[in-house]
């Protein structure tokens, strides 16, 4: 996934565009999808969807198993939001509820409330997270680190966060070779056998992981590394007024529609 997000940023139709007016706009979506009413945030995500599949012509699979991929950490937190335990009492005093399990001794059930928390969670983890993909795939991580630069991130912070983005390459290859020759030598035979060949490619994951970190460590200092990583300078590319009064006019509309949401009291 981390390698098609990586091709795709650099291969799209808004590559181009200014990437500081990009994380600005997405930014702005970011902060009305956190605060609005799930309407707005209905809209933010169609929105998003518009502009990283139209516009930036970014495949509307990949888009969505990036998304499907990261509602995963919310599918996960579904039984501490949804599911609540009663001793002695099936149900909950002046609330809907749906029994999934009782006894005489307690109850499992899912009250109304948490349904309606939930789903409000899931609309504004969408919104926001439609958002993030915007940048995700139409801003190359290089030239991200050049916005972050410009808006006077620490410099080790930068260094650290390049660094981290270099390794997950190297990880995710390794991991696949070793997967590969473990197969080929006819590994993964039966449930102990995976265990204990997963067991044995964390470890010699580990071990060339840290044989490639020392060769990139040489590879900078034969290079003439001084202590600080500089990345390439930044280079704003031009915003079609299209896009400028799209989005301006966009973020109006959505605006008004939340204060309208606020003015007539809906939740």
């Amino acid at each position: 996934m981390i390698r098609l997000i990586d091709s795709l940023s650099y291969g799209n139709r808004l590559r181009g565009i200014s990437p500081m007016w990009k994380c600005g706009f997405a930014a702005a979506l970011f902060m009305l999808s956190y605060g609005s009413h799930p309407p707005v945030q209905a809209a933010i995500f169609v929105w998003m969807i518009v502009w990283v599949v139209r516009y930036a012509r970014i495949p509307l699979k990949a888009h969505m198993a990036m998304l499907g991929t990261a509602c995963l950490f919310f599918i996960a937190s579904l039984p501490a939001l949804l599911v609540e335990i009663q001793p002695g009492s099936a149900a909950a005093p002046g609330s809907s509820v749906f029994v999934l399990w009782s006894r005489p001794y307690g109850s499992v059930y899912v009250t109304e409330t948490g349904l309606h928390t939930a789903a409000a969670l899931f609309m504004r983890a969408a919104a926001c997270l439609s958002a993030v993909s915007f940048v995700m795939f139409t801003t190359p991580v290089a030239e991200l680190f050049q916005v972050m630069k410009r808006l006077r991130v620490a410099a080790l912070a930068l260094e650290l966060m390049l660094i981290t983005y270099r390794f997950l390459f190297i990880l995710t290859e390794t991991a696949h070779d070793l997967y590969t020759a473990q197969m080929a030598r006819g590994g993964h035979n039966g449930f102990r056998g995976r265990l204990n060949d997963t067991a044995l490619l964390i470890v010699r994951l580990f071990v060339k992981t840290m044989h490639r970190y020392k060769g990139l460590s040489h590879g900078l200092v034969s290079r003439g590394f001084t202590e600080e990583i500089r990345p390439a300078p930044y280079r704003a590319g031009a915003v079609p007024v299209r896009y400028r009064l799209e989005s301006g006019i966009g973020v109006a509309i959505l605006l008004l529609l939340e204060c309208w949401l606020r003015w007539r009291g809906i939740v």
